[in-house]
């Protein structure tokens, strides 16, 4: 879905413990550069080609992604996607998500321990469930991150990206101002249910205190337009309803 001059929406299927949901990853190009915000699954390569496609940027034209963390709803279809454009592309993400991507530690999410306490407390049928979707993320290989980004840096793409550390979540979550459009791009520190705009998932950050303070970070911006990577779209006062958000903190 096309936000503004510049910036699409790629709408994808993400299939995961039996359940069936859209994720967002979003598209941005000018005249010199091709971003893609976040990779999704590693079933997702096809899709986002034709996605691309449709909307008129080519996927060979693709020549920079930026990943807002380490899930693997974000981070599965990165490997192959290198691959598939000869690793012709720089990858970007903070420097704490970095070790993570790139193999050098365990995916948060992916903890022996973590994994073992979260099966146990499931009934069978939701744990053999867990159990499938875990074996289906093991192979994602590794790979290299290009370049780090730190909170507040601007880069100088598609009319002035900034970026913002918004921790919690993950330790490295960050979302994107897009100054030109007045859009932000939230990863998962913000989603949209059922029309309204709430802040992270209950039950899905590392750390959930940290994650819902980060929400005052964006009540410094004028965002017109919030893309959240579940739920997609958001355009209803967005400043007022993050300020309500920051209140109830």
């Amino acid at each position: 879905m096309n936000v503004a001059k510049g910036v699409e929406t790629l709408e994808l299927t993400m299939d995961m413990m039996g359940y069936h949901t859209k994720i967002y990853p979003t598209l941005l190009w000018d005249k010199e550069t091709v971003i893609l915000v976040d990779a999704g699954l590693a079933t997702s390569l096809s899709e986002i080609q034709k996605a691309m496609g449709q909307t008129g940027v080519p996927f060979s034209d693709l020549n920079k992604i930026i990943i807002t963390h380490q899930d693997l709803d974000h981070i599965g279809g990165l490997p192959e996607m290198l691959k598939s454009l000869n690793y012709q592309v720089e990858v970007l993400t903070h420097e704490e998500e970095k070790p993570y991507i790139q193999g050098d530690k365990p995916l948060i999410r992916m903890n022996s321990e973590k994994i073992t306490k979260m099966l146990s407390a499931l009934p069978d049928d939701r744990r053999q469930q867990m159990e499938r979707t875990i074996k289906e993320t093991k192979p994602y290989e590794k790979a290299k991150v290009d370049k780090t980004v730190k909170d507040e840096e601007v880069l100088p793409y598609c009319g002035g990206i900034t970026v913002i550390h918004t921790p919690g979540h993950t330790p490295g979550h960050i979302c994107l101002y897009l100054n030109q459009s007045k859009t932000l791009i939230a990863g998962d520190e913000l989603d949209v249910t059922e029309g309204q705009l709430f802040g992270p998932r209950p039950g899905l950050s590392v750390d959930e205190t940290t994650a819902y303070n980060s929400i005052k970070k964006l009540t410094q911006y004028d965002i017109e337009t919030a893309i959240c990577y579940h739920g997609g779209i958001y355009k209803d006062n967005v400043n007022q309803r993050l300020l309500e958000l920051a209140k109830e903190l």
